[in-house]
């Protein structure tokens, strides 16, 4: 009862639902089932959750099935993509720190932008927010999906650098 007022409510104000799966947080049930945190545990969960929405006739709806394993989230995004036409929202939860976070969550979700999948994403990183933001525009920009803002580039070790590259680039960026 208590979820069709909600989908009730969310179909009268026109508001979109992201349903959210996370690799650290699966039913008990299919803890058992697969003994650990697998892609289509991941998927099999997500698809409970559209199965409900779906009774409710409701469809206005995004999909997040995010894990901290680099190579799971990207095999359960691939397969959710073949199963469903709703919008999906990208990310590797709890990456990590700034460096190690924007690695893997660069990787990870440039893999599946590079594959037309995905189309909003979240950049996870044990750091200021600012910089998950800044991650997330810098991996749309290297990707050319966004084009907005300076591409800036630098070789730290040419033999005709006049100044501090890495100094002046760093202010740069900030």
């Amino acid at each position: 009862q208590r979820i069709k007022a909600v989908i009730d409510k969310a179909r009268d104000l026109n508001i979109p639902i992201r349903v959210g799966v996370n690799a650290g947080s699966l039913e008990k049930d299919l803890q058992r089932k697969y003994g650990e945190p697998t892609p289509d545990a991941l998927v099999e969960s997500a698809m409970r959750h559209v199965e409900i929405l779906d009774s409710f006739n409701y469809h206005n709806f995004k999909l997040s099935l995010k894990a901290s394993d680099v190579f799971m989230a990207v095999v359960a995004y691939r397969k959710i993509a073949t199963m469903i036409d709703n919008p999906l929202h990208l990310g590797i939860t709890e990456a990590g720190g700034l460096r190690s976070g924007t690695v893997k969550s660069s990787i990870g979700l440039g893999v599946l932008l590079m594959e037309g999948i995905g189309d909003t994403l979240r950049v996870s990183l044990a750091a200021d927010p600012r910089e998950e933001v800044k991650v997330g525009w810098d991996m749309l920009k290297s990707l050319r999906l966004r084009s907005k803002g300076i591409n800036f580039v630098a070789c730290p070790s040419c033999s005709r650098q006049n100044f501090d590259v890495i100094k002046t680039m760093n202010e740069l960026e900030m």
